[in-house]
């Protein structure tokens, strides 16, 4: 057996056992009100928990320590979850001059915590406490399009870590 082929089954066996708590014992919402709103909530979670497993067995094939591949992780999580919002920001106010929306647009694919995020907020039709950025998003993200590339961001943040390996 080639080492592609157990990494991508030990991938494969972590994510459902990941999967399946968070979707049989699931998001309250989503179990109470099925409708678009719960429908994003579950494959937000869904979709965030298997990138962050592709991500995570990327680095421990990266790393050949263990402590190592522990400190990439955590630096991974706190990179996606804090640093690149502060570094979009700085961006977008240090370029305020200029026309930022299909920028805009690219970097919060960049980060799937972020597009997660954003799709989660324009199925709550909140999209409105967001500003002029909150309408670019609806406009773009808001219909099946949108949808659609949502999914296939996500699959690529799902694909790309294991293809690498």
């Amino acid at each position: 057996m080639s080492r592609t082929r157990i990494l991508l089954s030990e991938y494969t066996g972590v994510s459902i056992s990941l999967l399946g708590p968070s979707h049989w014992g699931g998001d309250p919402r989503a179990d109470l009100f099925p409708d678009a709103t719960g429908f994003a909530l579950v494959f937000t979670g869904l979709a965030l928990s298997m990138v962050f497993t592709s991500l995570a067995f990327l680095a421990s094939v990266i790393a050949r320590d263990k402590a190592r591949g522990i400190g990439f992780v955590l630096l991974l999580w706190f990179y996606f979850a804090l640093i690149y919002d502060g570094l979009v920001l700085l961006i977008l106010f240090s370029f305020s001059d200029y026309p930022l929306e299909k920028l805009t647009l690219v970097l919060s694919a960049l980060n799937p915590i972020d597009l997660g995020r954003i799709f989660i907020m324009l199925k709550m039709d909140i999209s409105a406490l967001m500003g002029y950025t909150g309408a670019l998003y609806k406009d773009f993200f808001g219909n099946g399009s949108g949808i659609l590339f949502t999914a296939g961001i996500m699959l690529l943040w799902i694909l790309l870590p294991c293809g690498s390996q």
